[in-house]
């Protein structure tokens, strides 16, 4: 063949392989908890800072009104992760067989979760609740779990009520409908300083859950074994977004605030008052053999998981 013709059909490869369609990103379908909480925007921060893409993924995110509706999202593989729904749940739904798998921690200790009242209740402490509703998201969530471990803990007489969202559950609350809500920054906070709520507990009041991790990332066992290199890829990016949250690039905090609807100032309220770095960091479930312990206690588990089910149970993608 001459170099003519060799040079025609190099240019004719080429010019064959423009028209071919680029490589498309796999995508992932992901079901958040409450949308604009710190912890669980990171995989919404990260794709809107080109984060996951760099990574060849795209991501699908559908908010929710709580853990227990993320849990259900992955369990009926309506979704392939689940973002923050509570560990107490997630230890129950897989007691009970069902297939879901978790890939990493989401938050821990509990902080960030606050319980109050109008600035005009006469509740004072958590003790003043007989008789009285008590807010929490949706059941299987970690605020359910903690409002849980604050009926057994204090012997509360309350009522425990699923009331969504934390902008739900303050309507209701300055309503009337609700005695006590719950909430997590940026959410409550204007209310707060304009002295309209106050509150009454946080999430580190419950001893069981201070310190230890409360909310979880997951999957179900079909998306783990058809897509866990995808899976792997997803946890790399979102690691990644974590150390660009925490970083000094102000475009973050921007990023952040611009979502939420809030000023940067109180972006970084958020961040820095209410969520240290170590809270979310995926790599490890802190306090596990007292969580599991906990369960029992409080009847999310009918028996302790045995270390082979821990290890079926847990699979975290490690770092690369």
């Amino acid at each position: 063949m001459s170099m003519f013709r060799h040079v025609c059909v190099a240019l004719a490869a080429v010019a064959f392989a423009a028209t071919l369609p680029a490589h498309a990103d796999d995508t992932l379908k992901v079901a958040a908890g409450q949308r604009g909480n710190w912890d669980t925007t990171i995989a919404e921060l990260g794709q809107r800072a080109g984060i996951f893409k760099k990574h060849g993924l795209t991501l699908e995110i559908l908010w929710t009104q709580g853990g227990g509706e993320t849990q259900q999202a992955v369990i009926s593989n309506s979704v392939d992760i689940g973002v923050a729904p509570g560990i107490m749940g997630v230890l129950s739904a897989f007691s009970k067989g069902a297939p879901v798998r978790i890939i990493g921690a989401e938050t821990t200790g509990a902080s960030d979760l606050y319980w109050y009242v109008p600035a005009a209740s006469p509740i004072k402490t958590l003790k003043d609740t007989e008789g009285k509703t008590i807010a929490y998201s949706t059941n299987g969530s970690s605020t359910h779990g903690v409002v849980t471990a604050f009926m057994k803990q204090y012997d509360l007489k309350a009522k425990p009520t699923a009331t969504g969202g934390p902008a739900p559950t303050l309507t209701q609350v300055m309503s009337g409908q609700i005695d006590i809500g719950w909430s997590a920054p940026p959410f409550g906070l204007q209310q707060l300083d304009e002295g309209k709520i106050r509150i009454i507990a946080t999430g580190n009041d419950a001893a069981i859950f201070k310190g230890q991790t409360v909310r979880l990332l997951i999957t179900s066992t079909q998306v783990l074994q058809s897509r866990k290199a995808v899976l792997d890829r997803f946890m790399k990016a979102y690691r990644e977004t974590i150390d660009w949250m925490y970083s000094n690039d102000p475009v973050a905090l921007k990023t952040y605030a611009d979502f939420v609807g809030i000023p940067v100032a109180m972006a970084k309220r958020t961040r820095d008052d209410f969520f240290p770095k170590s809270s979310v960091d995926p790599d490890k479930i802190v306090g596990l053999d007292v969580i599991i312990q906990d369960a029992v206690a409080l009847k999310y588990t009918a028996a302790p998981l045995t270390k082979e089910q821990l290890a079926e149970l847990i699979q975290i993608p490690p770092r690369q």
